[in-house]
């Protein structure tokens, strides 16, 4: 009975992929007010996404952005915490095994002062949108890689505290593996 499920469940399309990811971001706006400023950085995350019809999706997931502070006192690592929902546009249907696409969403990117963590409330979130693309590859018929480029964008961390002003856009740059469902 379990591999008559496990059989049904191979044989039908793609609904789901649940997928790890490592890369580089890179930071323009980096100014954040009174001498202080942002620094490119990794980064690692997770993400789910969700296959609602041949050529469209929906994305959920978390990222983690390292960082470092640079400020009239010195240097000082820090965190980007993100959170994020993306609409899905493929460019082949479903079922193919290399299928490049194009997303565009929102997130919130909550910048972590040195020295805190997100759960002792040091941090400021900032509310924004994303839009980028990438390329999925089936290197199984359970498992897959995939190349993303994406742009975050949200107002400046911190702008009451360092009185920066403006926008801060940040470039993702990643590689990752998927377990498809």
């Amino acid at each position: 009975m379990c591999a008559l499920l496990m059989f049904g469940a191979a044989a039908q399309a793609q609904v789901a992929e649940l997928g790890a990811y490592g890369g580089i971001h890179r930071i323009s706006g980096k100014d954040l007010g009174s001498g202080y400023s942002l620094d490119d950085g990794w980064l690692f995350g997770f993400r789910l996404a969700l296959n609602s019809y041949r050529f469209f999706g929906h994305e959920f997931g978390y990222g983690y952005n390292r960082t470092t502070w640079n400020a009239p006192e010195g240097e000082a690592g820090s965190a980007i915490h993100r959170g994020f929902y993306n609409f899905l546009v493929y460019g082949l249907p479903e079922g193919t095994v290399v299928r490049p696409y194009g997303t565009g969403g929102v997130h919130f990117n909550n910048y972590v002062f040195p020295g805190y963590s997100v759960t002792q409330g040091g941090g400021s979130t900032k509310f924004g949108v994303n839009y980028g693309g990438g390329i999925k590859v089936r290197v199984a018929p359970m498992w897959g890689i995939r190349f993303d480029v994406r742009n975050y964008w949200n107002g400046k961390p911190f702008g009451n505290f360092l009185g920066g002003s403006g926008k801060t856009n940040l470039l993702e740059m990643s590689a990752g593996f998927s377990f498809l469902l």
